[in-house]
């Protein structure tokens, strides 16, 4: 079982930045895809990023440019530093692991998710 924790929302200002962070029970990052999906109130679940078990990244249209998704195998860590944040970035930030073996299996875990507020 992998257990998931971000830590680093709050409020910021318009233009300002924030570093989410996601820590994971065990060495998980050189087998695990890491994606940071987020969700508003009233609206679906989005990716925002992900990065590889290679280190391979990509994200969202909307964060491009904006957001960075790195990791740190040896404190099984997966940061998400995001600058110039706007309004619309507010939501519910979420980290997930998951993995799929050769042999078809799932294995697919959650964090409980961290407050990002962008106002004024």
């Amino acid at each position: 079982q992998v257990q998931l924790v971000e830590s680093g929302g709050g409020l910021v200002q318009p233009g300002g930045p924030l570093r989410l962070s996601c820590a994971a029970s065990g060495s998980i990052l050189d087998i695990y895809t890491i994606y940071w999906y987020r969700q508003a109130p009233g609206k679906q679940r989005d990716l925002v990023a992900l990065i590889t078990s290679g280190g391979t990244t990509n994200y969202a249209d909307s964060v491009k440019g904006r957001f960075t998704i790195s990791r740190d195998n040896a404190e099984n860590t997966v940061s998400l530093q995001m600058n110039s944040l706007k309004p619309e970035d507010t939501a519910v930030y979420y980290c997930n692991a998951k993995r799929r073996t050769g042999g078809g299996a799932i294995y697919d875990y959650w964090g409980q998710g961290t407050q990002v507020t962008v106002s004024s």
